[in-house]
């Protein structure tokens, strides 16, 4: 069976590093821009009834590996193996992800359908393979979350330089505050002064950690 691609993804993460770990958690905005093939209007009468919608997509930036039964969860500090169908890391038989979005708003432009979206975990040009309605009867459970719900959740405290601050918006440190607290690194690093970069529209952002305060050190304009 071939997945088409029948959308990607548009937002202001060109890479993978800095995104959100799971949809939901920021209100990061996103576009979810359809191919022309799939613009016909009908196809989604009735989607804007629904607040949520569910987002099948595909995790293009994974390289092919051998099949691993076990993977390294990143918020059990990358060093307690766990099967691989027990997490939701990227590298799977199958590079398939799929992440619950609220859905703001439906537009047509330029023959083409966007959905305009807020909590996205994906990088800008990510393949969508699917677009379905969130049923919060069905699709809302009482539930237990294994191990994942018994990692301990923190947020950092977020800092800018001056530098930063005379590069950046009050918006753009509003929405850079919400997704660098969450603590972007790796969390098998215990890295002191390193500093750390990624891309965010068409800024290089980078920074540092140091006793639980991200200090957002330089903003770079990407050329």
């Amino acid at each position: 069976m071939n997945l088409k691609v029948i959308a990607k993804i548009e937002n202001d993460f060109p890479t993978k590093f800095g995104l959100p770990r799971q949809s939901g958690l920021s209100k990061v905005q996103a576009k979810i821009v359809f191919e022309k093939e799939y613009g016909d209007e009908n196809a989604f009468r009735g989607l804007e009834e629904f607040s949520h919608v569910w987002v099948l997509w595909g995790f293009s930036e994974v390289e092919d590996k051998e099949f691993s039964p076990t993977v390294r969860p990143p918020r059990l500090g990358g060093n307690k193996r766990m099967g691989v169908f027990a997490t939701r890391a990227p590298y799977r038989p199958n590079p398939i992800g799929l992440s619950c979005v609220k859905l703001d708003k439906i537009e047509k432009r330029d023959g083409r359908v966007v959905l305009f979206i807020t909590g996205a975990d994906m990088m800008s040009g990510t393949p969508v393979y699917d677009v379905k309605p969130y049923i919060p009867h069905s699709d809302c459970v009482q539930a237990t979350s294994g191990f994942s719900g018994k990692v301990l959740d923190y947020e950092l405290e977020v800092e800018f330089s001056d530098s930063a601050k005379g590069a950046l918006t009050k918006s753009d440190m509003e929405s850079l505050r919400e997704v660098l607290a969450q603590d972007p690194r790796p969390s098998y690093k215990e890295d002191g002064d390193k500093r750390y970069g990624f891309l965010w529209k068409d800024k290089e952002i980078k920074f540092r950690v140091i006793e639980g305060v991200l200090t957002v050190l330089e903003v770079e304009v990407v050329r």
